[in-house]
């Protein structure tokens, strides 16, 4: 449950369209709700304004199914990350209206309240992009509006800068990029906005699994990067948006 719908809630009350033993009920399933399989955190909303996502992997279609629908019953958005085909329709089956994101690998039933900002999410190659969908999913579901480059890698630099008017025009930039990882570095350097940079798995055998560019972006020349896991855009959307209510986006 997130605090404008707690708000609405006691205002509800307020105005004596609900009464107080039914707030009560509403309000009973914080902190968490309790199944069979799952915890699932439907305070996290309330305590740091994002709310908990389901990761699949490891878990069966039928877990992710069940913590997902535990999540939607307490308020919404609902995200489900890493869902194979298995694991999105088990999702769809158990919850109405939850929308499946093939090319992000991710599930889910939207809702949020728009933030006013906007999010730039730039791909250094068509093969970063499952990794990129992750974060402009997560960035769009959670309210921001998202521009979305793509294919601006650094070995044809010229493609990234015909896009800087739009790159400037954000209000965070979150950079993918495999291989040398050099990206970040470059888009920091162009830019007043925050930049997140996410290194993915792509390369070859150097690249070791993405270790390479994870370590040329935490030595970036350029300052103001922050850099999360490897192929985590889902956690770069989360940093992002965190900094983007940290400059007075609206709740």
């Amino acid at each position: 449950m997130r605090h404008d719908e707690v708000v609405e809630l006691l205002q509800e009350v307020a105005r004596g369209h609900l009464s107080p033993a039914e707030a009560a009920e509403r309000l009973a399933q914080l902190p968490f709700v309790a199944t069979p399989e799952v915890l699932a955190d439907s305070h996290r909303w309330l305590r740091t304004g994002q709310g908990e996502a389901v990761l699949c992997q490891g878990k069966t279609p039928a877990q992710a199914a069940e913590a997902f629908a535990a999540l939607a019953r307490a308020g919404r958005p609902v995200l489900a990350t890493r869902a194979s085909e298995a694991h999105a329709a088990a999702i769809q089956a158990a919850v109405a209206g939850a929308e499946v994101h093939p090319l992000a690998h991710m599930v889910v039933l939207g809702g949020a309240p728009a933030l006013q900002r906007t999010v730039a999410v730039v791909c250094a190659g068509t093969s970063d992009v499952p990794v990129a969908e992750e974060a402009a999913v997560t960035a769009e579901a959670l309210g921001a509006a998202v521009l979305r480059l793509r294919d601006v890698g650094v070995a044809g630099l010229h493609r990234l800068l015909s896009h800087l008017g739009v790159l400037r025009s954000a209000d965070a930039v979150i950079v993918v990029a495999g291989m040398e990882g050099a990206l970040p570095s470059v888009v920091a350097g162009l830019v007043t906005a925050p930049v997140v940079a996410v290194p993915t798995s792509v390369g070859y055998g150097a690249a070791f699994g993405g270790l390479a560019p994870l370590l040329a972006m935490l030595n970036a020349c350029a300052p103001g990067v922050a850099v999360v896991n490897i192929d985590n855009g889902f956690g770069a959307a989360m940093v992002a948006l965190r900094m983007l209510r940290g400059r007075g986006s609206p709740e």
